[in-house]
């Protein structure tokens, strides 16, 4: 884990509040509704593929956004998040649950933040039906709290191809300021991980976000469009020079202003139906690539 991953359990730090405007955007002067899923189950198809946070976790799981509390429910906060920094315990069950691999199967493994774990929730297109695919996305989470589960919810499982999308709370700092640097550092170690244990790594570019509505202070200005634009240019080098596949979600999504299609997300960050729309087939289309790529694993998993 890099120096940030550990200072974010005690360290908070103060995130500068900008306009929203950049790039010349205005956001509209009435806000435009937010479509939002109706509330039902996720979406699981076999027993394991995916787990939601339990209801009795109220707070979140970076250490960031416990600054939203003040008292003793900010120290409650910071203690559930320095608990399980990793958070290993969210998909604990879920691993558990897992029928034994069956010969031949093409287990494909996405890891990630919410722009992930969103997708098999329910009213945003449905998470690959019929794939042995599993979702292990955790909302919120930075590059250090994955590197900490990537064995548990990774290697672990034991699958053919791993698509990790990652990188857009480090930028907004949700474990602390971090620099490209640390954020390549911790992305180079699960890409080394997965190839150590024969896994075909797929690195997903960043997502673009927009500032065009009044919802998307999630977007703006936590996360600066230079920055992404830096990050998946080294991504997709990364993956050049060390034969992983880069998933290019950014050009599909992004439009002429450099921005997240407006359409595509309500608050600037999060894909909606439309957006995975788009991912989707991208995605497949990247598995179908990596797949060929996994080796025997030069160790044990276990």
């Amino acid at each position: 884990m890099t120096r940030a991953g550990y200072a974010a359990i005690t360290v908070l730090t103060c995130l500068a509040a900008a306009g929203r405007g950049a790039y010349g955007q205005t956001p509209p002067a009435t806000p435009t509704p937010v479509a939002t899923p109706t509330p039902a189950p996720p979406q699981i198809e076999v027993p394991g593929q995916y787990d939601s946070a339990p209801a009795e976790w109220r707070f979140p799981v970076w250490p960031s956004g416990c600054r939203r509390f003040t008292g003793e429910e900010k120290t409650a906060c910071l203690e559930f998040v320095a608990s399980d920094f990793g958070r290993l315990a969210r998909f604990a069950g879920a691993n558990a649950a897992l029928a034994p691999k069956r010969a031949g199967e093409r287990r494909v493994v996405f890891f990630g933040d919410s722009i992930t774990d969103n997708w098999s929730k329910a009213g945003y297109g449905g998470f690959f039906p019929g794939k042995p695919y599993l979702n292990r996305g955790i909302s919120g989470q930075t590059t250090a709290q994955m590197l900490v589960r990537f064995r548990q919810d990774v290697v672990d499982l034991r699958p053919k191809a791993v698509v990790i999308l990652a990188g857009t709370n480090d930028i907004a700092g949700n474990s602390g300021p971090m620099t490209n640097e640390e954020i390549e550092a911790n992305i180079t170690t699960m890409l080394e991980l997965g190839r150590v244990h024969g896994i075909a790594v797929v690195l997903s570019s960043i997502v673009p976000v927009h500032n065009y509505t009044v919802q998307s202070e999630m977007g703006f200005p936590l996360r600066p469009p230079e920055r992404i634009a830096e990050l998946n240019r080294w991504l997709k080098a990364k993956a050049a020079a060390t034969g992983a596949i880069y998933l290019d979600y950014f050009s599909a999504m992004v439009d002429d202003k450099g921005l997240l299609r407006r359409e595509l997300a309500e608050d600037g960050l999060h894909p909606n139906n439309a957006g995975y729309a788009i991912m989707a087939p991208l995605a497949a289309a990247a598995i179908a690539k990596a797949l060929p790529r996994a080796t025997p694993p030069l160790r044990p998993s276990k």
